[in-house]
């Protein structure tokens, strides 16, 4: 469940209208449903097609130079450290590089149906099959489509994009646990996933050990050293590192920061029905109706003999 991006192989994608760089960090690090691929773009690249999921949430985080997101036809310049979201059943959207190039992140929260709309390509991602199903592949449909028009920038950015530096920081420090928080997902409006940048201070924890029922998290680590803790068992992580959680493993997750601050990206999907176990104070939350209460862990034959 732990890996890095050094360490994923690279996808070219090297079509007449879609080019650039894929690393597929979700899979390599073990997700179950939720995804996460990074993306390099040079000027002038695009390497998915326009698009809009049906069910699934994306956001885009970008790490470092210039872009433009693509949506509905209209541009905004997004730049280092924006954060993007896409709401299922919205915008048709894709993303494109700029000035230097782009090197961004994008999470999605994983699709019950798998549909997914291409309105250039005229057919429908359907899973591991396409619609209609005597069509062609959507991605040459949508080298035939031919170039996307790329408007100047709009002068005022949506709701849905947001800089980090904008977004506030909210302190945690109770026991072990000490950094600062920005919810990035809350500030543009993610629904069915959030994101969150941490910044945990040297020593620290992250947040109290936990495990989750149903919500799956994936975490980037952007820069200083420590450990993941999973378990009883510890893990060292450095810029790059990617973890996933997938969800009903019954082992807790934390981070500890090293000599210097830790600073990852928290992702998690959000599901209504998910349990959340604290081992260290025997806590659990039911997330759906905000209630936490502490049990007593007992064997399964107890009481029963």
């Amino acid at each position: 469940m732990v890996t890095h991006w050094d360490e994923v192989e690279p996808v070219a994608i090297e079509g007449t209208q879609l080019r650039g760089t894929r690393w597929r960090l979700g899979a390599a690090a073990g997700a179950d449903r939720a995804g996460l691929s990074r993306y390099r773009l040079a000027a002038g690249e695009r390497a998915m097609p326009a698009h809009v999921h049906a069910d699934e949430e994306e956001i885009f985080y970008v790490l470092a130079g210039d872009g433009l997101s693509w949506q509905d036809g209209r541009t905004y310049a997004v730049r280092a450290g924006d954060c993007v979201l896409h709401r299922a059943d919205a915008e048709v959207h894709t993303i494109v590089g700029a000035g230097e190039g782009l090197d961004v992140l994008a999470f999605g929260c994983g699709s019950p149906t798998g549909l997914t709309w291409l309105p250039r390509a005229r057919s429908w991602w359907n899973g591991p099959h396409w619609l209609p199903h005597d069509g062609p592949n959507p991605f040459d449909a949508e080298e035939a489509a031919g170039p996307i028009d790329l408007p100047e920038p709009e002068a005022q950015r949506p709701q849905t994009i947001v800089n980090v530096d904008d977004v506030p920081a909210r302190e945690a420090r109770r026991g072990d646990v000490a950094g600062e928080r920005r919810a990035l997902g809350d500030a543009i409006g993610s629904r069915l996933s959030g994101l969150r940048r941490l910044v945990v201070e040297p020593g620290a924890l992250s947040y109290p050990p936990h495990c989750h029922s149903a919500e799956e998290e994936l975490f980037v680590v952007l820069d200083g050293s420590g450990s993941l803790l999973l378990g009883d068992d510890e893990h060292p992580v450095r810029p790059g590192s990617v973890v996933a959680r997938p969800p009903g493993t019954g082992v807790a997750h934390a981070f500890r920061a090293g000599d210097q601050p830790l600073t990852l990206l928290a992702y998690g999907t959000r599901d209504p029905n998910d349990i959340c176990f604290y081992p260290r104070s025997g806590k659990v939350s039911l997330r759906g109706v905000k209630a936490i209460f502490r049990v007593q862990r007992v064997d399964y034959w107890d009481g029963e003999e």
